[in-house]
């Protein structure tokens, strides 16, 4: 696939601004076998991802508040639940005239793992986790500023570790089987319904083998951990 146009930072009140990085589409194995799921293929139109979580500095422009439990302007946004996410979204797509969103998990996993450049690697950008990421072992308890720790082959920060980022998909137990079943499954949105829905990457208070590239889990959408942020995507056929 070709070039994909960059796009200028997005400036919010007082200056504040994030990027989305362009991620190439293509084809991948997603899920490994470290985790009861089984491995199937994946193929992605392109898109953008935010270049690191959502700060707080961010949230407070536009939200007007901060519900964060440890506090920075440069650390990601924790402690929102999903439905928190979707508003800020909301809120942001007024704002803008953009259509943002969460990132499916299968985008997010792509994404982590370098997309189209990928490294193969079991964490976002590396084998050894504390060169990418903020887990039990170095974190200390508490979340950092973002882009403290290297990125990944697509400039992506803090995939790894740090805090956890919701995905759009409901989490559902057989669906990983479902698809695997289709042969090669394109631009997967998840089911239709499930337990919670997914969040992934690890953070902060989690060994190293929740911050593995493949691994997710699912929490109620109404509930709020001070762990788990998210992570802006945005199709690039709504750029506006």
């Amino acid at each position: 696939m070709g070039a994909m146009k960059p796009l200028p930072p997005f400036t919010l009140a007082k200056g504040v601004s994030f990027r989305m990085l362009a991620v190439v589409g293509g084809e991948f194995d997603m899920g490994d076998e470290s985790y009861p799921k089984p491995i199937h293929k994946v193929r992605l139109d392109s898109f953008y991802l935010g270049e690191f979580p959502v700060t707080q500095a961010v949230w407070r422009a536009v939200m007007g508040d901060n519900p964060s439990r440890f506090r920075g302007d440069n650390r990601p946004v924790e402690t929102v639940s999903w439905n928190d996410a979707q508003r800020f979204i909301e809120r942001l797509n007024t704002r803008t005239g953009q259509s943002f969103r969460l990132p499916t998990e299968a985008e997010w996993e792509y994404a982590a793992r370098g997309g189209a450049r990928s490294e193969d690697c079991r964490y976002a950008g590396s084998d050894r986790l504390d060169e990418v990421g903020w887990y039990d072992e170095n974190s200390y308890g508490e979340t950092k500023p973002v882009r403290l720790k290297l990125p990944n082959a697509l400039g992506l920060y803090d995939m790894s570790g740090n805090v956890w980022e919701w995905c759009h998909d409901w989490y559902n137990s057989d669906y990983y089987a479902a698809c695997q079943a289709q042969g090669v499954v394109s631009n997967p949105e998840g089911p239709e319904e499930g337990g919670g829905r997914v969040f992934r990457g690890g953070g902060c208070f989690d060994g190293a083998a929740s911050c593995r590239c493949a691994f997710r889990l699912p929490l109620h959408p109404g509930r709020c951990l001070g762990h788990i942020g998210f992570r802006l995507g945005l199709s690039l056929s709504s750029v506006a």
